[in-house]
């Protein structure tokens, strides 16, 4: 299986046309698919009737099921890019805190937890997710860990109470995501980590509907430069940019699409 994934990094069109492939033919099983665009008009209330779409109580087991392969592998010493891009994006951290602790907001089944240990990062981590039955399932997987249930636009924590926060692959899900930023920035002592971040240049925001393992939620795109304006204005400065991958249009080089993790400092108060 790694030889495969390798083979295929090698031809990232064959890869992406394998992929939606895979999504049509297996949309329960798939990360993303059956991608729809919502017009302006109806973000708001798209956006509010899907909101507790990551709080179904069967989507828990079907993410578990991709994430095991993938650990598996990656402990194997396969390459996972979003894994290497995370551990890449902590190792940039200067004077990286011995013991320091880590708070990932959005973890899932805290499955990262795992990529720390397999990278002997020396980070004490703890998980948080909007969805009971995640973190169920996490607190039954690592129960030597803490996790709680959170909502990342509100966060129970006091101000500055982790070295390192992660925002991961959740912003996207998070119609209110400037509130989430916020917290985000509130919560950390010195550094956030926007893993796994969809962005568009040249073109503005845009939202989506589609499939996630078959349960059917928001997406949002955002506007680069927006996202980078608002990361300052909560009082982070991007340190680094980690890019998973990037398509320019075809016709016009000035817009695009990528997906990328950023590393922010948080500037002090003055």
């Amino acid at each position: 299986m790694s030889l495969l994934r390798a083979s295929l990094n090698r031809f990232p069109g064959v890869k992406s046309q394998l992929k939606r492939l895979r999504e049509r033919l297996l949309p329960a099983t798939s990360v993303s698919s059956r991608y729809v665009e919502i017009d302006a008009a109806r973000r708001d209330s798209e956006s509010s009737r899907l909101a507790a779409s990551w709080k179904a109580s069967d989507l828990p087991a079907r993410q578990r099921a991709l994430v095991e392969r993938q650990l598996k592998e990656y402990r194997s010493g396969a390459s996972i890019d979003v894994f290497d891009v995370f551990t890449a994006a902590l190792r940039r951290i200067d004077k990286f805190p011995a013991n320091g602790s880590l708070l990932e907001i959005g973890c899932s089944s805290g499955y990262y937890s795992e990529v720390l240990e397999v990278n002997g990062l020396p980070l004490r981590y703890r998980g948080c997710d909007y969805s009971d039955a995640f973190i169920d399932m996490a607190r039954s997987i690592y129960p030597g860990l803490s996790f709680d249930v959170e909502d990342a636009t509100r966060l129970s924590y006091q101000d500055d109470a982790f070295d390192v926060v992660v925002s991961g692959c959740c912003l996207l899900h998070i119609p209110n995501y400037e509130a989430a930023i916020a917290e985000s920035a509130r919560v950390a002592k010195q550094y956030v980590i926007f893993h796994r971040t969809p962005v568009v240049y040249g073109e503005p925001t845009k939202y989506f509907r589609k499939q996630a393992y078959g349960v059917e939620t928001i997406e949002i795109h955002f506007s680069e430069r927006q996202l980078l304006d608002m990361f300052r204005v909560h009082g982070l400065e991007v340190q680094a940019t980690f890019t998973l991958s990037e398509n320019a249009d075809p016709h016009d080089s000035s817009k695009g699409d990528a997906n990328r993790t950023y590393l922010c400092r948080k500037q002090s108060q003055s």
